[in-house]
């Protein structure tokens, strides 16, 4: 069930919003801007197919980016922006019974945090999740590329494949703060995408999808459903 769709007398009570948080930035010479918020549309999609009191709400695509800045096309709010956001956001949506913040996008992991900790002192019923991953594939890599492989192949350059940075992330963290993701790796690969299939991009897929379903239980029991 899908916001977008709905007129509000259609929408009922109480029901659960599921949030897909994106981003629109570089993924390596193979992949689209958008890799971030297709997969969380898609997790929140399936999510409301198992769920049916979970009502999908429009996704938001743009997020902090900034440690993608050295590569054109990259649009970024920043972090106090995306902080503030998603508390007036949520502050906005005391109508639905909890909201559960899907977020592909891990530069947004810090303001998400602020504002869930913020939301929760306030009494709010809400939850943040995010998809997991290896430290030395986080971004534009193997795991990333089988998902788009499995979710939107024709958008994949495969004859563009190249491997990045292949250091564990906390072993480039300090770097990035400083240089940038362009300063460690300036193909924009955190990862080496050689290997992904769409395969394995659907078996990913279900893990997530599963762990997303437990995230949504979560919610579901805070706010009495």
């Amino acid at each position: 069930m899908n916001l977008a769709d709905l007129a509000w007398p259609e929408l009922g009570e109480r029901r659960l919003l599921a949030v897909p948080l994106g981003a629109t930035e570089q993924h390596g010479p193979h992949l689209p801007y958008t890799v971030d918020t297709e997969i969380a549309v898609e997790l929140c999609r399936r999510l409301a197919e198992a769920r049916p009191e979970v009502v999908v709400a429009p996704p938001l695509p743009y997020g902090s980016s900034g440690e993608h800045a050295g590569f054109p096309g990259t649009l970024s709010i920043g972090q106090e922006v995306t902080e503030l956001l998603v508390v007036e956001l949520v502050r906005s949506a005391d109508a639905f019974a909890g909201v559960l913040l899907v977020c592909a996008h891990g530069g947004n992991a810090a303001p998400l945090r602020r504002a869930v900790a913020k939301l929760r002192y306030e009494g709010r019923n809400v939850r943040a999740w995010c998809p997991d991953g290896p430290a030395d594939d986080t971004h534009a890599g193997r795991l990333e590329t089988s998902v788009m492989l499995a979710l939107r192949p024709e958008a994949v350059r495969v004859d563009r494949f190249e491997a990045g940075a292949t250091r564990p992330l906390p072993e480039l963290i300090g770097r990035l703060r400083d240089e940038g993701v362009r300063g460690v790796s300036p193909n924009g690969v955190l990862g080496d995408p050689a290997g992904a299939t769409a395969e394995a991009g659907r078996a990913t897929l279900r893990r997530w999808a599963d762990a997303l379903l437990e995230a949504a239980a979560a919610v579901a029991k805070d706010g009495i459903m």
